[in-house]
């Protein structure tokens, strides 16, 4: 049986989708382990969490001064895709990353959320702090 793809879309050298478990799953399943090497990696496993509904997860990658208290997710959502437009390093502790996500609600209604959000690092660890919708 074939180990399910990595909802971020990410792909390994010849073209395949990764197997989650080998690309954001290792975040997910072990964050004080293994924490992302890069914004555009929480980025990624952030969507990830998202698709997967881990709450944990995001509330714990979310930077203490942006964090909200508690996060809910809306019921029927289904998530389509990720495409990373731009991933800027500004310097050792702060990054930008461009992407649009897909999702289709369930009204059936697609929806895009494009946005460019603003990472901090921190105690060696990559931290969402907020973004601009576009």
């Amino acid at each position: 049986m074939k180990a399910p793809d990595c909802p971020c879309g990410r792909r390994g050298a010849r073209g395949a989708p990764q197997a989650l478990a080998a690309c954001c799953g290792r975040f997910l399943d072990a964050f004080d382990a293994c924490p992302a090497p890069d914004a555009e990696a929480l980025m990624r496993s952030r969507y990830t969490a998202f698709v997967l509904e881990r709450a944990g997860y995001l509330l714990a990658t979310w930077h203490s001064g942006t964090r909200p208290a508690a996060l809910d997710f809306e019921s029927g959502v289904r998530w389509l895709g990720l495409e990373v437009r731009a991933h800027r390093t500004l310097d050792d502790t702060h990054a930008e990353v461009e992407f649009v996500a897909r999702r289709r609600d369930a009204g059936g209604r697609a929806h895009r959320l494009h946005e460019s959000s603003r990472f901090v690092r921190e105690g060696g660890r990559w931290f969402y702090v907020d973004g601009d919708l576009r």
